[in-house]
């Protein structure tokens, strides 16, 4: 027994020793980001570089506010992922319920065939959806970042509600419907309050895909200032025309747009693993 342990805490002892390392590496760029935010402009020109910024310049958040409409920016990236959350949620789970509860001709096929759109880039649907958007009239607005993703858009999010309603015992619908229940009662009432961990996870990945979208708003609505999101206000931040970078500004912009996805992975990790963990649990 003695020499079995002391395997295990070699073995141990040689993974912990690769993967802190590892880790510290993948935090390097955060914590630089986070410096150099609280950095002043003349201690951005120091050579060589100083990781504490000696004064902590906090005032560059507060001036940051002063400098770029942030709250207008949040509010209009809040009102995407609103809808990136409630298509995710809502809209996926119901066509998810489909494919897994319901028997219908063509079923498995209908479901093949929305997972191969998956395989298809976004950059290749991008100029025949923006000539659609176009004759519709809706670039210029909120509308092409809103209402695809509450129509059900994401067929990955539909894969792993399936996979998880799956895991649910079918008797729990038998009984619901033996009781009167109808199938949008047992999606509602019985599936949906079972698949919390699914839940979680699917709305960690449309919040992080929805506040960190950035190509979407830049094509459809980038002409409009007052409707840009967080990340495209940045970008824009980063060439304003006449006037020289301001990096402790861009690295400060930077902090605010990476602490809400920190905030909500490291609330939602437990259900999050546990729901992709189980998503696969049944084919």
């Amino acid at each position: 027994m003695s020499r079995r342990l002391s395997s295990l805490l070699v073995q141990h002892g040689l993974v912990y020793t690769v993967l802190i390392p590892g880790s510290i590496l993948t935090l390097i760029p955060l914590l630089w980001t986070i410096s150099t935010s609280l950095k002043t402009l003349d201690q951005l020109n120091v050579y060589p570089p100083s990781w504490i910024p000696n004064p902590v310049a906090w005032w560059n958040y507060r001036e940051l506010f002063e400098i770029q409409p942030i709250p207008l920016y949040l509010r209009n990236t809040l009102i995407v992922v609103a809808a990136w959350e409630i298509g995710g949620l809502i809209s996926c789970s119901f066509v998810a319920y489909g494919f897994a509860r319901l028997r219908f001709p063509g079923r498995d096929f209908f479901f093949m065939l929305l997972l191969s759109t998956m395989m298809m880039p976004y950059i290749v649907r991008l100029i025949p959806l923006f000539v659609i958007y176009t004759k519709l009239g809706w670039i210029n607005t909120f509308l092409p970042l809103i209402i695809p993703p509450l129509l059900a858009r994401n067929p990955f999010y539909i894969f792993l509600f399936r996979q998880f309603f799956r895991t649910i015992p079918e008797e729990l619908a038998d009984a619901a419907r033996i009781d009167g229940c109808s199938e949008f009662g047992i999606w509602w009432r019985i599936i949906l309050p079972l698949s919390k961990p699914a839940m979680a996870a699917v709305a960690i990945f449309a919040f992080q895909s929805a506040w960190d979208d950035f190509l979407a708003p830049l094509i459809y609505m980038g002409n409009r200032p007052e409707l840009r999101t967080l990340a495209v206000g940045l970008y824009y931040f980063r060439n304003m025309p006449g006037q020289l970078p301001m990096v402790h500004y861009l690295m400060a912009m930077s902090v605010l747009m990476i602490i809400p996805v920190l905030l909500v992975f490291a609330f939602g990790q437990r259900y999050f693993i546990r729901g992709v963990a189980m998503s696969g649990l049944k084919g």
